[in-house]
């Protein structure tokens, strides 16, 4: 055997003919796979009690110790089957482990779910003679299958992503490949084994033979739904957006009162802060802010009944309000580096100085699709300069806060003003004013220059804060 890997782990899902994988693997003297180890409902397989001397709960308190019974005492390499709603434990300790080998197990998953219906039915989940084989036509549920697809694709971009940032591979292998001889030498080989099998092993019967059309009672309506349905996912929203952490000391909590405000950089800051402040009657600058992790869970634990809050705003008017008071002006405040890049080297129209008045609405709709035009290429991770936190999708900005918190109240700016009255007297404010209105962005607002092509190029930049959050168009 080499020395590459210690054990291996096979990736699979029911009806992928994972068995099947199990016995030719046993079948080199050099391996023995334990079957699904890590199964909730049994170790190894349905009647066992143990693997290697390791019992059920021995495995419940402990999942680290069988991996370490399976790679240290089987006699060869040991390894063991996993699916995706196996003990979750095992996938860190695996997919961290370049000593583990993956072995990812693949089948068409509309083969695999009518594999699965014709099982349920007849009860018979492995065949070793032919003679007793049962048969049966099944029903196609489109939901159903369309939810195992759905769950199969998660579990897989899963995998592929963790042995990605990792800098692992996997050996891959379809249901097709299986009775292939080479295939499974090539395995052996992959594992570090110089052994080869001459056949593979008999034993194991293909279940389902026939095509689908003779498997499903309404095979008409199972093709209607799979031509409609996006099995590779090409519909998928690429984000190449850099993740963003969760930006603790950005928080806000309230003088006295136990509210914590988890801003969205480019949204109604201001005007939630001075009504935050107003609650105790103490200036903004006074709240409570620049706290580590520490420190919030020391306030989290001081309040009783918190609550915490965000307010989302409208990609357009975000972008809109970001380029108005951190670009297009000079000062305190501003991006100046950022500005004289944008103006210098991706040609923004905008003054050299502070607008004055040749600084037109015609020019500043011209400057602002300029700058939602960079925000598509900063977004993709095409330009060098940072994702500020103004301009970030408000998902991944989220998805960072997710980190260590989630906000428990998500409002939109429109609606911020009853929600946040209302939340006030929740925590003791019952006579709480609401927000100020937000102050109109300068040179010129938004409304002077919005129209379709801009509603078009803001939903481009943001799709994933449209989708995620279901923005129609500003106004």
């Amino acid at each position: 055997m080499g020395d590459r890997f210690d054990y291996f782990v096979v990736f699979a899902e029911m009806r992928t003919g994972s068995n099947f994988l199990e016995t030719n693997l046993n079948a080199f003297e050099g391996f023995t796979c334990h079957g699904e180890a890590f199964n909730p409902h049994f170790i190894g397989y349905p009647n066992a009690t143990h693997i290697l001397g390791v019992t059920q709960a021995d495995r419940e308190a402990d999942p680290g110790a069988l991996i370490a019974t399976i790679r240290d005492g089987t006699e060869g390499m040991g390894g063991f089957r996993f699916f995706h709603d196996h003990d979750p434990r095992v996938l860190d300790i695996c997919l961290d482990d370049p000593r583990c080998a993956k072995i990812i197990l693949t089948r068409n998953p509309a083969e695999s779910y009518v594999s699965f219906k014709i099982a349920q039915a007849t009860g018979q989940w492995k065949l070793t003679n032919v003679k007793r084989r049962k048969d049966s036509k099944v029903d196609f549920d489109a939901k159903e299958f369309e939810a195992h697809v759905a769950e199969l694709q998660e579990f897989q971009v899963y995998l592929m992503n963790r042995l990605q940032v990792s800098g692992q591979t996997a050996f891959y292998v379809d249901y097709e490949d299986l009775q292939d001889v080479e295939v499974m030498n090539g395995l052996a080989a992959f594992l570090g084994s110089e052994e080869r099998l001459e056949k593979l092993d008999e034993s194991l019967k293909k279940q389902n033979p026939s095509p689908l059309s003779e498997k499903v009672s309404n095979f008409d309506a199972m093709e209607r739904t799979i031509s409609g349905l996006d099995r590779f996912n090409l519909g998928r929203t690429p984000n190449f957006e850099p993740r963003r952490g969760p930006a603790v000391p950005g928080f806000v909590t309230g003088a006295r009162a136990p509210l914590l405000y988890m801003p969205m950089r480019g949204g109604p800051e201001a005007e939630v802060l001075e009504w935050l402040a107003g609650l105790d009657g103490v200036p903004v600058e006074t709240l409570p802010t620049q706290m580590n992790q520490k420190g919030l869970r020391k306030w989290k634990r001081s309040k009783p009944g918190h609550r915490s809050f965000t307010v989302l705003r409208h990609p357009v008017s975000r972008a809109h309000a970001a380029f108005c008071s951190r670009i297009l002006p000079r000062g305190p405040g501003t991006f100046a580096d950022i500005r004289k890049t944008l103006r210098n080297f991706h040609k923004l129209p905008i003054p050299g100085d502070q607008p004055g008045e040749e600084y037109d609405v015609a020019a500043h709709r011209a400057a602002f699709v300029a700058f939602l035009e960079f925000l598509k290429a900063n977004l993709n991770g095409q330009t060098s300069i940072r994702v500020d936190a103004h301009w970030a999708s408000q998902s991944a900005t989220l998805q960072g806060m997710a980190q260590f918190v989630l906000p428990d109240v998500i409002l939109r700016e429109e609606e911020m003003r009853p929600a946040l009255t209302r939340l006030a007297g929740e925590v003791g404010y019952p006579d709480a004013p609401a927000p100020g209105p937000a102050e109109a962005d300068s040179p010129h607002a938004l409304a002077d220059i919005y129209d379709e092509e801009i509603e078009a190029l803001a939903a481009q930049v943001y799709q994933r804060d449209y989708i995620l959050f279901g923005f129609g168009p500003w106004g």
